[in-house]
């Protein structure tokens, strides 16, 4: 009996329908116990109010169950609280029953649904530094029985509220990171069960964070958005009669400074037990003096949107042990947890007198057996605690900022320090759900996914960072233009990308067209950083990332909403004025393939491909995707002109770059990778560039010749050629720079240089090194399509493909990707049967709604199937007929 299940609204999860900015949300929903010979013919959507009536009811003749148009003439307004239900039927007079009901509720879908002043700390004005938290409190009186009460509240800053001595919510770092002078978010919450029946309290912790903190590399800059934080709140309390009291900052609200004496992204944050004010965020409190009215600020202006967002929150998602604890050579005691992780270390029985210090240093790595702190550069990443002198014990943990680090070091620690009892990390990153996993026979690449998948939950924290250790933590738009495919895979990152991409485009119209380099661009006051400055793969993000999120997802919406920022990019992009008039302007500086592993550590744009022959390449990539994306669209005049302007621009590339017999005039692995990859080349080219990457690579050992630009493409460019057990030697390969070099040496997350840690165990002497770096991850997406097999086909999974690449001595591989239709899961082993002969057997799980072409090895040299949903198993015997270990090329003479 087919069962209609996970309903769901646009790409939301549940808790995340709490509040939303949706009118008109589109629904999906996928099946459970489905015969293999079901086939939905229609639908019936009901939506039901608060009260469980029926609202409306829509019954449609549709075989599509994935981002179904929102079922009703009404759009939703604000505060509308909602639940649906879904049933369908076939072709043979099945009527499944309902669904269970799925539940959104809107937040403040107007401008003028915000009642409540915009408040700060009277103080604020003055701040010239780093400045201590901000306590507001506002006591109030219930009149009647509560039916419901909701918060909405944001800051100019972060923010965490109480009530009644309550922490509200589960948010970290709320209201996250935007760009502040086009966009502030806000969070709703649900605070019914925290109200009582008389008096009650409001308090919120206001800090300062990305808005006003020092936020950018070097020295970086302080009050980027504004001088100082400041606080909306509105507190709507609907009492069973239906009547409503709004409680909202105004000046009615008082203020002091808190026990957080400093908050800082990058340096810690330092807490002041001794300046604990108890019951602060509880009723019928006797306030001191030091509780000013909170000063009335200027409404916030119209110029700025006042939206919920569309990403998930962040949130601290687990908690982990140290696994030992280290005596130095100079005697600090530091402690392990075995795993490279963003977030912070909590604290438990801490005891010693009153005003004494425990103080916590974060970093990557150890050198030479001591705390690695240089790569930091100035970002202190300290957080002390200053003890009131419980004798029971005191416990502590950050809220205002997050490190990355494996390692603590904890100076002025009194008496036995229990790991398991007294100290633990706490992993903190946007609440994305995993879509994914591999495993392999290999436990070395086992291990590299993971580092992987660690990397990217690292560096996902409200916007996706290039780093989350040292002093920048910025989104740097290239790193993420090439990882999007590979993130798409592991986590579903639709609404954090979708939601950080309206602010791309937020900075790009400040900028005259042309994209900022980080976004939120932290770089803005820094004359060198803010200059307009075209840049190929870091500003074509603009395209590459919608394209990523379209391929996963097949919802055209996200291109929709970035299409005018990707016309003004590819509009605002320098050609040249003679000659090559397709191409880039070959006066503008590139940064080419960016940390090739030949560049100076004090250089990483020098690397041996010419800069404007990769800029070119992504030139090109990007004039593909949009024409396809004008024809997705319905843009048919757009189409032509990007179809004409590709074909002019490839026929510039051959003649500027290749030869008729397809050698190109940068000779290096990243050259040849782009080339096959981004099909700029003819098929005799294309033959002869994989022969000559092949020899690039065997010359080289193996070992790998690319930076960001290239890596993402190599193993698949070698593929593409007919050479995968040379990709598979690069894959396994253990010297450096290599995927595998950093496993060896430890590493539990991917780095942002191949050599960051030297082989002697001292730290790459380059300013720029990070041990926590998602661009050279990419790699994990040839894991997933090519050692596992599983290959999205079309946009969206509707059609897949099981292909593994029986490769090296790996005898075992298995992957899965939760689809929009369900989850979609291949596994294969091979035995050895005979001397030249294995057997294969291969494992296929496909979702209702979808077909799966199936590819395997066999006696005969491949067969292929195409099944539909359910699960499969196919049995074959076949030969391993190629050549291994690859042996390098020997050295000229």
């Amino acid at each position: 009996m087919a069962l209609v299940i996970n309903v769901q609204f646009e790409h939301y999860y549940p808790p995340n329908t709490l509040g939303v900015q949706e009118r008109n949300p589109r629904i999906s929903w996928s099946f459970k116990n489905t015969p293999r010979h079901f086939r939905q013919e229609g639908y019936e959507i009901e939506i039901l109010d608060s009260e469980h009536t029926v609202l409306s009811t829509a019954k449609r003749t549709s075989q599509q169950s994935y981002l179904v148009p929102w079922p009703s003439d009404q759009p939703l307004k604000s505060r509308q609280k909602i639940s649906l239900r879904v049933k369908v039927w076939d072709g043979e007079g099945y009527i499944s029953p309902w669904s269970e009901e799925a539940y959104l509720e809107t937040g403040l879908l107007e401008r003028s649904d915000w009642q409540c002043e915009r408040i700060a700390a009277p103080w604020g004005l003055e701040t010239t530094g780093p400045a201590p938290e901000d306590l507001y409190r506002k006591e109030f009186s219930l009149t009647g029985p509560i039916r419901q009460s909701r918060l909405y509240v944001t800051a100019q800053g972060v923010y965490e509220a109480e009530i009644n001595g309550q922490r509200v919510g589960d948010y970290l770092m709320a209201p996250g990171w935007t760009t502040y002078d086009g966009r502030l978010q806000y969070q709703s919450y649900d605070v019914t069960s925290m109200l009582s029946a008389n008096t009650n309290c409001i308090g919120v912790r206001v800090a300062e964070g990305w808005f006003c903190g020092r936020i950018g590399f070097e020295r970086g800059h302080r009050n980027i958005w504004g001088p100082h934080t400041a606080l909306m709140a509105q507190l709507e309390v609907t009492y069973t009669d239906g009547s409503v009291d709004t409680i909202s900052s105004d000046r009615s609200w008082v203020v002091t400074t808190g026990p957080i004496r400093l908050a800082e992204i990058y340096d810690g944050e330092k807490y002041d037990a001794t300046r604990e004010i108890p019951c602060w965020s509880s009723p019928a409190m006797a306030l001191p003096t030091a509780w000013e009215p909170a000063l009335l600020m200027d409404p916030l202006p119209d110029s700025v949107e006042l939206t919920a967002g569309f990403s998930e929150p962040v949130r601290r998602t687990e908690v982990i042990q140290p696994i030992q604890k280290v005596v130095t050579p100079s005697g600090k005691i530091i402690l392990d947890f075995g795993q490279n992780l963003v977030g912070y270390v909590r604290l438990k029985n801490i005891k010693g007198p009153r005003g004494h210090i425990v103080r916590l240093s974060h970093a990557e790595v150890l050198e030479h057996q001591e705390l690695g702190t240089r790569p930091l550069r100035i970002c202190q990443a300290i957080d002390e605690y200053t003890l009131k002198g419980d004798s029971q014990g005191e416990h502590y943990e950050p809220r205002f900022t997050f490190h990355g680090f494996r390692y603590v070091q904890i100076d002025g620690w009194r008496g036995d320090l229990d790991l398991e009892t007294s100290v633990e990390a706490v992993v903190c990153h946007t609440d994305m759900k995993q879509v994914g996993t591999f495993s392999c026979s290999e436990s070395l690449l086992n291990q590299l996914y993971k580092n992987v998948c660690w990397g990217m939950r690292g560096n996902f924290l409200s916007v996706p960072t290039d780093c989350p250790q040292r002093d920048e933590r910025l989104g740097w738009s290239g790193d993420l233009a090439l990882f999007a495919p590979t993130a798409t895979l592991i986590y579903d990152c639709f609404n954090m990308l979708r939601n950080w991409l309206v602010d791309v485009e937020y900075d790009q119209s400040i900028l005259g067209g042309v994209p900022a380099m980080v976004t939120p661009n932290a770089t803005l006051p820094d004359p060198i950083w803010c200059r307009r400055i075209p840049c190929a793969i870091w500003h074509d993000v603009t395209i590459l990332a919608p394209w990523a999120l379209y391929e996963e997802t097949g919802d055209e919406s996200i291109l929709v909403q970035q299409y005018a920022s990707m016309i003004t990019w590819l509009k605002r992009l320098p050609r040249n004025q003679t000659g090559s008039t397709h191409l880039w302007d070959t006066t503008i500086f590139q940064l080419g393939d960016w940390l090739d592993p030949a560049a100076p550590p004090d250089a990483p744009w020098k690397g041996v491909t010419d800069a404007k022959l990769v800029a070119n390449a992504f030139l090109i990539r990007s004039l593909d995707y949009m024409s396809r994306i004008a024809g997705i669209l319905g843009k048919d005049d757009d189409r032509g002109q990007f179809a004409a302007e590709l074909k002019e621009a490839w026929k510039e590339f051959q003649d500027e770059y290749v030869t008729p017999n397809g050698r190109i005039a940068s000779d290096s692995q990243a050259a040849y990778a782009l080339a096959i990859c981004f099909d700029l080349l003819t098929p005799n080219q294309r033959v002869h560039a994989g022969n000559r990457l092949v020899e690039l690579v065997r010359k080289n050992e193996f070992k790998i010749g690319t930076g960001f630009a290239g890596t993402p493409y190599l193993c698949e460019a070698l593929t593409l050629t007919g050479h995968i057990q040379v990709a598979y030697s690069m894959l396994l390969e253990k010297k450096c720079p290599s995927w595998l070099y950093p496993v060896t040496m430890g590493a539990t997350t991917v780095w942002e240089r191949w050599d960051s840690m030297l082989p002697d165990g001292s730290i790459n002497p380059g300013e720029m090194t990070s041990f926590n770096h998602y661009a050279f991850g990419t790699i994990a997406k040839f894991l997933f399509e090519r050692i596992a097999g599983l290959q999205r086909l079309e946009p969206g999974w509707k059609h897949f493909r099981v292909a593994p690449s029986i490769g090296a001595e790996l005898t075992y591989a298995s992957a899965s990707h939760a689809t929009p239709y369900g989850q979609a899961s291949c596994s294969w082993e091979t035995t050895h049967i005979e001397e030249g002969l294995d057997k294969i057997q291969l494992r296929v799980s496909v979702p209702h709604g979808t077909t799966c072409e199936v590819v395997y090895p066999s006696g005969s040299g491949e067969e292929t199937e195409t099944v539909g949903y359910g699960e499969w198993s196919f049995e074959a015997i076949f030969k391993r007929d190629y050549e291994w270990p690859i042996k390098p090329l020997p050295p000229k003479s």
